[in-house]
């Protein structure tokens, strides 16, 4: 398998291995392009597929943590027809070699405890390959690292993530524009919310800054209930419904 690094150069003409495509890989596309400054690489097979791995600096991540010399893991995704062939190896392995090429302390990326959640890393995959728990939330969202250098300090979640509370009643949302599927799903929630007369408080967040201090371990898309975690799966609006009791006609 060839593979491609997304630049500023090549990024309008090339796809971004996402399932949703139009305006929703157009937001996706426009996020990125800010980022790429920060240190960004998206990195992905030449074959069209869902096959790619997204990284940025710890200190650039949108993600409540504390990982200075660290990079971020934001994505590592291989689907399909792409499974089964070692690509998820090689990903990691280029991200592996640039870590080392900056001189990073290690990588870190999100999981959680026992199975696999949504949108969140393997757990058992990224076992196999030496990462191991840096710190947990109180969610059971965990901050896995793998060190590259001595006696690196393990990275750590900020007091806001490792306990993910908020003080509104009702459902509270926080999403970015990192995932596509944000861009789809979000609107058509906060219809059915209307719809349905569900209280529901949607906040964009639209910096690094903010970001960094989101109430959860997960800033792409994560829901609160009565100001507990929810999930930080992404929702349509009939799973979101069926969350809050409201049988979808």
């Amino acid at each position: 398998m060839n593979y491609l690094r997304i630049t500023r150069e090549n990024i309008d003409g090339e796809h971004i291995c996402c399932a949703m495509s139009g305006k929703q890989a157009l937001q996706k596309k426009e996020w990125l392009k800010q980022r790429l400054d920060e240190g960004l690489v998206f990195y992905r097979s030449e074959e069209r597929g869902k096959c790619f791995i997204e990284y940025i600096p710890a200190e650039m991540a949108w993600v409540p943590i504390e990982a200075e010399g660290y990079l971020y893991i934001d994505c590592l995704w291989v689907a399909g027809a792409m499974q089964g062939h070692g690509y998820a190896s090689d990903l990691l392995a280029e991200c592996i070699r640039d870590a080392k090429a900056q001189g990073r302390k290690g990588l870190c990326t999100l999981s959680a405890q026992g199975r696999k959640r949504e949108f969140l890393s393997d757990p058992k995959y990224l076992a196999h390959k030496g990462f191991t728990t840096a710190d947990t939330s109180a969610c059971g969202i965990e901050l896995l690292y793998l060190p590259l250098v001595p006696c690196a300090e393990p990275p750590k979640f900020k007091d806001c993530a490792k306990q993910p509370i908020v003080e509104e009643s009702g459902f509270v949302l926080y999403y970015t524009d990192q995932c596509p599927f944000t861009y789809y799903w979000v609107p058509r929630v906060v219809e059915a919310a209307k719809a349905h007369h569900i209280p529901l408080k949607v906040i964009h967040v639209t910096s690094r800054e903010q970001a960094q201090n989101v109430p959860s371990p997960v800033t792409t898309y994560v829901l609160f209930r009565d100001g507990k975690f929810l999930t930080q799966g992404i929702q349509s609006d009939k799973k979101f419904l069926k969350l809050a009791g409201v049988e979808a006609q």
